[in-house]
């Protein structure tokens, strides 16, 4: 998946900010049947999102009498504005845009964090013998998203004063035609179709860096919560058992999301589903369950936001994090 630079959020806020949700309140069951919420996407249908596919595969959704329209997103979608202004009743964006969102008053909260670990990286030939990131800001050339915060994050650590910076324009073409060119990464995307077209990439993941912000995270707005628990509640568990479906055997799921994103086969498809693997089910999550969220995690993130200047101060974990069972 391809990350939004937060200053795109920011742009589209007066678009959707006040806008209500056109089916009626959340949850609204309609004659007694399933209550039916959204969930926006923020990128295309890919391994990513496989559970939230696999819980209307599986039943998970019908099980906790949920009706879940699921909306594919993709560069520029403004999922945290659509989340707070009621157009949609769940999204997922990433705990770093959250904090920063928070930060400047749009008033969702996080309840389920898929990705563990994050699954951002920089990629680089093996022929480099590069032992860390560190290796690849010295020399060659470098494509990111320079308004990314965990590319802030980088800079200030190791600086960019050795490698010639470069915009990341989403293939690997460049990766594979230049044996001196790195470029950031999704670890179940851009590694696997390089490897596709012949390159040998080494994956260098950043939360080996000391940057680690929980991924694809479930938001919701606050007033949801409050006036409707229960329906949170009811949506967490089933994205769990989605989760744990998918982990079993994603293969339903990716068939689901193959008509929605043609762009990816069928290879690609179990290819990224096993490769995200261990950044979403960890031996911790195998004992307490998936979806997990330490606070001490927000607290470390929110002061590295604050210390990096992206927020002029970080916002109380209680404020943004409900911890659902």
């Amino acid at each position: 998946m391809k990350a939004i630079a937060p200053w795109i959020l920011l742009f589209v806020v007066v678009l959707v900010v006040g806008c209500k949700s056109k089916g009626g309140d959340a949850g609204s069951a309609g004659g007694g049947g399933a209550q039916k919420v959204k969930l926006a996407l923020n990128w295309v249908p890919e391994p990513e999102f496989g559970g939230f596919y696999a819980a209307r595969e599986s039943g998970a959704y019908k099980k906790q009498n949920l009706e879940v329209e699921i909306l594919a997103g993709g560069s520029g979608v403004p999922v945290l504005q659509m989340v707070a202004s009621g157009q949609v009743d769940f999204g997922v964006s990433g705990a770093d845009e959250i904090i920063m969102a928070r930060a400047r008053g749009v008033d969702v909260v996080a309840v389920f964090a898929s990705f563990q670990t994050f699954p951002q990286a920089i990629m680089a030939h093996a022929s480099r013998n590069a032992t860390g990131i560190k290796d690849l800001l010295a020399s060659g050339t470098l494509a990111v998203e320079t308004g990314l915060p965990y590319v802030a994050y980088l800079k200030k650590k190791h600086g960019f004063s050795g490698v010639k910076m470069v915009p990341y324009d989403g293939g690997v073409a460049r990766f594979v035609a230049d044996k001196d060119f790195a470029q950031q990464c999704f670890v179940s995307s851009e590694p696997i179709a390089a490897r596709k077209k012949g390159a040998d990439p080494k994956v260098f993941l950043v939360s080996d860096e000391g940057y680690n912000p929980y991924s694809t995270v479930v938001i919701t707005r606050r007033a949801l919560w409050q006036e409707k628990p229960d329906l949170v509640r009811a949506f967490v568990r089933a994205v769990r058992e989605g989760w744990q479906s998918y982990l079993a055997d994603p293969k339903p799921a990716n068939a689901a999301m193959a008509k929605i994103n043609p762009t990816m086969d069928a290879e690609t498809f179990a290819a990224a589903s096993e490769a995200q693997r261990p950044f979403i089910e960890t031996d911790e999550t195998k004992t307490k369950g998936l979806g997990l969220m330490s606070r001490e995690r927000w607290e470390t993130l929110g002061n590295q936001l604050a210390d990096l200047g992206l927020v002029k101060e970080a916002p109380k974990v209680d404020d943004y994090v409900i911890t659902i069972e």
